[in-house]
């Protein structure tokens, strides 16, 4: 039987994943995330239907992070809203951050959305909605 700590260990873990492998510019890691079938709403920007849409966005220029500015995706203050064995909700925080290449500044405050499906041991996203907060491009 699967455990709420196990379940909760399991989102987190994919939660941060993903953060750093989007921040790092790991579209293969990042894509690794999500289900072959997953869904990525992101409010005024794209909507991406399945893993491969994903990767294709996330490898183009504009959506890859500039090595010479660094981001950072800071996710917080994540409670898992439902669970079972198999499948998982929860909403986190994030603040991405990021430097203009003389200091750091807030660019996104968002929540995330998240539904996690478990597969060959790990919780892979299943979708997420980004809900922003404040934007700046």
């Amino acid at each position: 039987m699967t455990t709420f700590a196990e379940v909760q260990a399991g989102v987190l873990a994919t939660i941060a994943a993903h953060a750093q492998a989007q921040d790092d510019g790991r579209v293969e890691d990042m894509a690794g995330c999500y289900l072959p079938d997953a869904v990525l709403e992101i409010p005024g920007i794209a909507t991406l239907k399945g893993v491969e849409a994903i990767r294709e966005a996330f490898s183009q220029p504009g959506w890859l992070p500039d090595p010479d500015r660094p981001q950072r995706h800071v996710t917080s203050n994540t409670v898992v809203t439902s669970w079972d064995e198999r499948r998982a909700a929860a909403t986190s925080d994030v603040t991405m951050i990021k430097n203009d290449g003389s200091s750091w500044s807030i660019a996104v405050v968002a929540r995330y959305h998240d539904e996690f499906e478990e597969s060959a041991g790990r919780w892979l996203l299943r979708r997420r909605r980004d809900e922003y907060v404040a934007f700046q491009p």
